[in-house]
């Protein structure tokens, strides 16, 4: 590789590591901002229960939205991180894109806290619904920030193996998808659709190899 080459991917990697810092920075807040909504029982609320423990495990809803939330969260910093293995440059559009993404997870303490209050009321299907909408808005914009990097591939590095962008491409199309049935399933069992949204959140962030293909492709 010559030296103006290298100098190009160099300058690369600095511009989309501006991108990335600042990315990490606003997820790391948002991922902290969860743990905000686990209480400490107050000793009357002990008292009522019979113990402490009684009293902390009539909070199991709370302690199941933090980890529905915290795992959502996980799963867009990974596959953010998967992403930016390829992209390599940046324009003002992947930047506004990039934003919206971001707006999406700095939202999602907010349907997690719905959920904490209203899992075991009568307005537990919404509040599950909303949840898993949001997580179809998240996969959405995931798409939209990855398809246009795809698109225009001199954000890509120079040695991108397109063929692994576009099965990455293929593979992501199902996220929005896969959210929308959450969605409905929270009508018929809010709990069910809850575990669908954490389980789908775990299943995103396992190694995936077309990445580890894709990264050692720029390598």
């Amino acid at each position: 590789m010559s030296d103006i080459q290298r100098s190009g991917d160099d300058a690369d990697e600095k511009e989309t590591g501006r991108i990335e810092a600042f990315s990490d920075g606003v997820i790391a807040i948002a991922i902290t901002l969860l743990v905000l909504d686990l209480r400490v029982p107050t000793l009357a609320a002990v008292q009522e229960h019979g113990g402490l423990l009684q009293a902390l495990s009539e909070d199991w809803p709370i302690y199941l939205a933090f980890l529905a939330g915290f795992f959502a969260i996980l799963v867009m910093w990974i596959n953010h991180h998967r992403m930016f293995s390829a992209i390599r440059r940046a324009d003002d559009t992947l930047m506004i894109l990039n934003g919206l993404l971001l707006l999406g997870i700095t939202v999602i303490p907010f349907p997690t806290k719905l959920v904490a209050e209203y899992l075991q009321t009568d307005y537990a299907s919404v509040a599950v619904a909303i949840y898993a909408g949001w997580s179809v808005l998240l996969a959405i914009f995931f798409n939209l920030l990855w398809r246009y990097a795809a698109h225009h591939q001199h954000l890509f590095s120079r040695r991108t193996d397109l063929t692994l962008v576009r099965y990455i491409s293929w593979q992501y199309m199902f996220g929005p998808v896969f959210y929308l049935v959450a969605l409905l399933v929270a009508f018929v069992s809010p709990a069910l659709g809850l575990l669908i949204c954490m389980g789908l959140a775990i299943f995103f962030s396992l190694p995936n190899k077309q990445y580890q293909s894709l990264r050692k492709s720029v390598q």
